[in-house]
């Protein structure tokens, strides 16, 4: 039998990285090979399976992500963008493919991912790994670019009351496609906050409005609003699980493509 793809999860204490490997150990397709988390965590040593308060895995948790990348042929990254930044060039130097969530990324900090997929890593990077929410980023594109700037553009965003960045990568996700489809930049048109006496929204605009609270897993509007009529598209998520199931096809289609950087839209074939 072929052996399957290893998969390295960092941030494996995470919420998103108990979820993958959860999601990883059930599939037929790879296998959980390597689990990594920062120096001093108290889960580095041990047996992820246990510390995960399940039974052991085979798999102990590092916090050397190089001697772990060396050993598998993907890895899947929820973490922060300074740690991301660092698994990229570790993903480089091992010529994996490195998938990335990671979410409140700046244009800088992402500008820095260039240069380990120029250096032979096949980076996959996405505000969202849901297939529904990349349809929903096309049909974004695809109304905006048929709808003048009489309709305002309105992205509105929740999530649980733990999400330490805003707006989300999925709404910025939005936004740039909102912006492609009238053939502006978004930085030139974006409006994030709105307090006090703002005066009366600027024509072309696309705004965004961020709502933390409970355990709301993912929802995301983007509203097109003129007189007398408004196109709301919408998606809800429900189920983390989701997001960690398409950055496990991700991971799969990485698999024998040439080293540079990728998106959702390239793995769904939804590329235009």
């Amino acid at each position: 039998m072929t052996q399957t793809p290893g998969i390295a999860v960092t941030g494996a204490s995470g919420r998103m990285g108990q979820m993958l490997i959860r999601e990883i150990t059930a599939s037929e397709k790879m296998h959980l090979a390597a689990a990594v988390e920062r120096t001093g965590h108290d889960w580095v040593g041990r047996d992820v399976g246990e510390a995960m308060g399940g039974a052991a895995l085979g798999v102990t948790v590092t916090d050397d992500a190089a001697e772990a990348f060396a050993k598998v042929q993907a890895v899947i990254d929820f973490t922060a963008p300074q740690a991301t930044i660092a698994f990229a060039a570790a993903a480089a130097k091992a010529g994996i493919v490195h998938v990335i969530g990671t979410t409140g990324m700046t244009d800088e900090e992402i500008a820095q991912l260039a240069p380990a997929a120029e250096q032979g890593a096949i980076i996959i990077r996405a505000g969202n790994m849901s297939l529904g929410v990349n349809l929903l980023t096309q049909l974004t594109r695809q109304v905006a670019a048929a709808l003048d700037v009489d309709y305002d553009i309105e992205i509105i965003e929740s999530h649980h009351n733990q999400k330490v960045d805003a707006p989300s990568g999925t709404a910025l996700m939005l936004g740039e496609a909102a912006a492609e489809g009238r053939g502006v930049k978004l930085a030139d048109v974006s409006d994030r906050g709105r307090d006090g006496i703002t005066g009366a929204r600027q024509q072309g605009d696309i705004g965004f409005t961020a709502i933390r609270g409970g355990d709301i897993v993912g929802e995301h509007d983007v509203m097109f609003a003129a007189a007398g009529e408004r196109i709301i598209l919408r998606h809800i998520a429900s189920d983390r699980a989701l997001f960690a199931r398409g950055a496990l096809k991700a991971a799969l289609w990485g698999q024998g493509q040439t080293p540079g950087e990728y998106d959702m839209l390239d793995v769904l074939g939804l590329k235009r």
